[in-house]
């Protein structure tokens, strides 16, 4: 069976200009036999323009002859002219950058170091063509426009294509996940050791029921604050003296 652009019109070529029967039609066009015969007769596809598959070389004129010759013979499409689709070849080195998009990468760089640290300056350098000391002012923030400086992500830059990023992020997925394992692990152990410092030095965790239907303490007045029947009483001395 032959994946073929237009099968109607294919058929109708068919039809009109050999010998096949509707059988073998059928089958090289992926239609129905009921659907070739009223193509024939006129039913289907009445005013459709057929359209040669030699010309277009999905078929051969051999290959039709062969079957008009046997009608058990099922047609075979041509093979196509470029059987191996020819891959690029390998790029050596940093990529080239057009001059116009070469002051995105800073950007780019800004967005691989904050959402994937665990891509290695090599590989940034590679896929969107920067140098290892760019991306190293940028990591330490003395690169002349550090204040400027927004995370994009360099396939809306057209840095690269998102094929290169999805295949550079699952390259280094393993990475990535021991570097979360590790945070993890680290911070347990800080945990562990902020325990452990506790229990050494007396200091017990707080507990927030640890007064729960306790009173508060009432607070008592200060020694040194005057009382009111001691003002009184001084001012009726002090009345008496005059």
């Amino acid at each position: 069976m032959a994946n073929i652009l237009m099968p109607k019109a294919t058929a109708v070529w068919l039809v009109d200009n050999t010998a096949l029967t509707f059988d073998q039609i059928a089958d090289f066009c992926e239609l129905h036999r009921l659907e070739v015969k009223g193509i024939a007769d006129g039913e289907v596809a009445e005013h459709m323009r057929g359209v040669d598959p030699v010309s277009r070389g999905e078929l051969t004129r051999d290959e039709i002859s062969r079957g008009e010759a046997d009608p058990k013979h099922m047609l075979k499409p041509a093979s196509p002219k470029f059987d191996k689709v020819v891959a690029p070849p390998k790029r050596k080195g940093a990529r080239y950058t057009p001059v116009s998009r070469r002051s995105d990468r800073p950007d780019a760089i800004s967005w691989f170091l904050r959402h994937h640290p665990e891509i290695s300056d090599a590989q940034i350098s590679k896929i969107i063509g920067t140098t290892k000391n760019t991306i190293e002012a940028i990591r330490t923030r003395s690169h002349w426009n550090t204040e400027n400086l927004k995370p994009v992500d360099p396939v809306t830059l057209g840095l690269c294509t998102q094929l290169e990023l999805d295949a550079l992020v699952a390259k280094t997925s393993a990475k990535r996940q021991k570097m979360e394992e590790n945070s993890e692990i680290g911070s347990v152990e800080a945990g562990i050791d902020m325990l452990k410092t506790n229990e050494d030095g007396g200091i017990s965790p707080s507990d927030p029921f640890a007064n729960f239907g306790s009173r508060p303490s009432e607070s008592k007045p200060a020694a040194d604050e005057p009382n009111v029947d001691d003002v009184f009483a001084n001012f009726g001395k002090s009345s008496s003296d005059d």
